[in-house]
């Protein structure tokens, strides 16, 4: 994977990183209801990339639910499966800012999906590389959400440590092409980068 040219994505786009309950999903959340709120005619979508593979999961995926009505009630929610270009480009328009929440669990589903089919690396580069042609074709803003895993121990199997460094390869391509990169801690967001300023 190859880190994207420079950035030409809507300057309203933002790329946000975070561990487990950092606010990452929160901030996202309000970038979108900023969207809404700052004219008429404005939609917000969120991509919801969740794969419901146990009751835990589902549980979960109900109250990340149930949160997102609550805050943000007019943004509308599609599921991206694997191939989330695609979802990028069917709902990316001047008059709507897209969620994608987030690459960390879209990755999962082609590095290490449920039913253990094999991947090949040929075709997890090529859905990479279909992203970063679609974040850079969108029209509106895309605001993207993804956990920050690479700041612990080296994990202990190969698959494990395979998928900590295929994902911060993903990072570093979205993060070339994204004009802000927000790293949040603790609920608070630090600029990592904003245009103009690496």
């Amino acid at each position: 994977m190859v880190a994207g040219s420079a950035p030409v994505m809507h300057p309203h786009s933002e790329f946000v990183l975070g561990g487990q309950r950092s606010g990452k999903s929160r901030r996202g959340e309000q970038r979108a209801a900023d969207w809404l709120a700052g004219g008429p005619g404005r939609r917000a979508v969120l991509l919801a990339t969740a794969e419901a593979g146990d009751d835990e999961m589902r549980a979960r995926i109900a109250r990340h639910q149930a949160d997102r009505v609550a805050r943000v009630p007019a943004m509308t929610t599609d599921e991206a499966t694997r191939d989330l270009a695609g979802a990028i480009r069917r709902h990316a328009a001047a008059d709507t800012l897209v969620l994608v929440d987030c690459l960390t669990l879209w990755a999962t589903r082609w590095l290490m999906p449920l039913d253990g089919a094999p991947v090949e690396p040929a075709d997890w580069q090529a859905a990479c590389a279909a992203l970063d042609v679609a974040l850079g074709e969108a029209a509106g803003p895309v605001v993207l959400v993804s956990n920050e895993i690479g700041l612990g121990l080296a994990p202990l199997s190969r698959e494990a440590r395979h998928f900590v460094d295929e994902l911060g390869r993903l990072h570093q391509q979205v993060a070339a092409r994204c004009p802000a990169v927000t790293l949040m801690v603790a609920g608070l967001p630090l600029a990592v980068k904003r245009a103009g300023r690496a």
